[in-house]
């Protein structure tokens, strides 16, 4: 049986379904923003954007794009009823304070005790600016992962120590990619949710570290 991998579009889908109702959450440069795209109408979700906006809504329908209303990946957004525009700096002391409950970015690396490499692979010619991404990785109760499973070479990016500079340490919770979700325990790596067609077995021959199955309750 061939294991179905999750689309892009699946994999935001799915990190969507475990935001509670209430939240606070800022949503990551790249393959993160489609998470706005799918949260559940039936809850009430307050999406922060680090250039200065809360109340963010999704994408808008085309040829209905403003100009000045964007992400902080220059991707154009809608804004709630309600929302709110805000200075830079007072969206990092957001960010820093405490504030969010929730942030979900983008990864290159993530080892087996949740430290987060996502900002320099110290490739030729690659921008080496952190951003805000440690800002939000410290600052976050919750930092969710998203991810594909393996890089463009079939290496997981789930290892047991990063090799690029890193952005945080211990501060993932949980990593969504496109074959599983995996928790990030004090026990290690508990793997849920594997895609259909894909085993137990095969997904830790896949992976770069030690995977548990969930305890029955």
């Amino acid at each position: 049986m061939t294991m179905n991998r999750l689309t892009r579009d699946q994999m935001a889908a799915r990190v969507a379904r475990d935001i509670p109702d209430g939240a606070v959450v800022n949503l990551g440069i790249g393959l993160p923003t489609l998470v706005g795209n799918h949260l559940p109408a039936d809850r009430e979700i307050l999406l922060q954007s680090e250039n200065g906006l809360l109340g963010m809504g999704p994408a808008p329908a085309p040829g209905q794009e403003d100009g000045d209303l964007i992400n902080a990946g220059k991707q154009p957004v809608t804004i709630k009823p309600g929302g709110s525009y805000f200075h830079h700096a007072d969206s990092f002391a957001m960010m820093r304070g405490g504030h969010l409950d929730f942030c979900v970015l983008g990864a290159f690396q993530v080892s087996q005790t949740g430290d987060l490499a996502n900002w320099h692979t110290g490739a030729p010619g690659a921008i080496p600016a952190v951003g805000g991404a440690m800002d939000l990785a410290i600052g976050a109760k919750q930092v969710f992962v998203m991810m594909e499973h393996l890089t463009k070479q079939g290496e997981s990016k789930v290892v047991r120590e990063c090799t690029y500079p890193l952005t945080g340490i211990g501060c993932v919770t949980r990593i969504y990619t496109d074959l599983a979700t995996i928790d990030v325990t004090p026990d290690g790596l508990v793997a849920r949710d594997l895609v259909d067609g894909l085993t137990f077995d095969e997904l830790q021959r896949l992976t770069g570290v030690p995977l548990l199955q969930p305890v029955a309750a």
